[in-house]
């Protein structure tokens, strides 16, 4: 009888333990804050028209990414292509070389005639030496890694020659690179990509092949939530392609950002949220 007791008893308290996560939130709000106020921040200075109608939120898919190819080299070239003209930033004069090639820091800056992302672009004056950047061969095996690598890379770039800090100053200027690719649509490979499990056989798992992620998984799946709300994009497709231990978390980040917008008064995020018809 008193075993039987016992047994009601851890019942009980597993299901009260549950229930109590279930309505943690999957960050603390100040930190959820930080990274709306950081959105605005990348709507305000990083072609916010371009986010509206343009961006997309890309997907590891055969949609976003078609072609096979044969080399190591023209994969990476394909990729870098495609992620550069996801993220409008085709007209920048920046250019993929193999990792022998990459050069000393030198890093031009320039100036746009308007808007500074998608097809219509235009550079004030041409640059006669463009921003050079590579790729890490290991990645080839790990697309998504490759693409997460390569949408950093392009946020880090932007607020270079933007020259602006973003909420919380300089200190958060990797998180707010990794948010800032979240924004040119890249936030399912980031999140896939922010923490790699090294169960398995010893073979599959290879550090070298990583990307180095700034934000933790839990947070790059909030700017996930925040960027498919913010753009109405389908959650279900969004669902299907992050990794399955992501999938609930995903489900709960939707609705913690939910609930954050829901009380936010400021205009960037009302219009945004009228036009996803939210």
């Amino acid at each position: 009888m008193k075993s039987a007791l016992k047994s009601s008893d851890e019942m009980k308290m597993l299901a009260l333990l549950k229930e109590k996560l279930a309505g943690k939130p999957l960050l603390p709000d100040n930190e959820a804050q930080w990274i709306i106020d950081t959105f605005i921040w990348a709507f305000e200075h990083f072609d916010g028209q371009y986010f509206v109608e343009q961006s997309k939120v890309v997907l590891p898919t055969n949609e976003f990414f078609p072609g096979q190819v044969s080399s190591i080299s023209a994969m990476a070239q394909q990729v870098f292509h495609q992620v550069v003209g996801f993220a409008g930033m085709q007209n920048w004069p920046i250019q993929l070389v193999a990792p022998q090639q990459l050069s000393g820091a030198h890093f031009p800056t320039f100036k746009f005639v308007g808007q500074s992302r998608g097809q219509f672009a235009q550079l004030v004056q041409p640059v006669t030496q463009p921003i050079l950047i590579s790729f890490n061969p290991a990645q080839i095996n790990q697309p998504q890694d490759l693409v997460a690598s390569f949408a950093q890379a392009l946020a880090m770039i932007l607020i270079k020659q933007k020259g602006v800090l973003p909420p919380g100053g300089e200190a958060f200027l990797p998180q707010a690179t990794d948010l800032l690719a979240h924004f040119l649509g890249f936030g399912v490979m980031l999140t896939n990509t922010a923490y790699q499990f090294r169960g398995g056989c010893g073979s599959c798992y290879n550090p070298y092949a990583n990307r180095q992620a700034a934000l933790p998984e839990t947070e790059n799946l909030m700017c996930l939530a925040l960027v498919s709300t913010l753009k109405g994009a389908d959650r279900h497709k969004i669902s299907a392609q992050l990794k399955p231990h992501l999938r609930s978390q995903y489900k709960k980040a939707m609705k913690q950002m939910a609930e954050h917008l829901a009380l936010s008064p400021e205009p960037v995020l009302l219009a945004l949220l009228e036009k996803a018809g939210k």
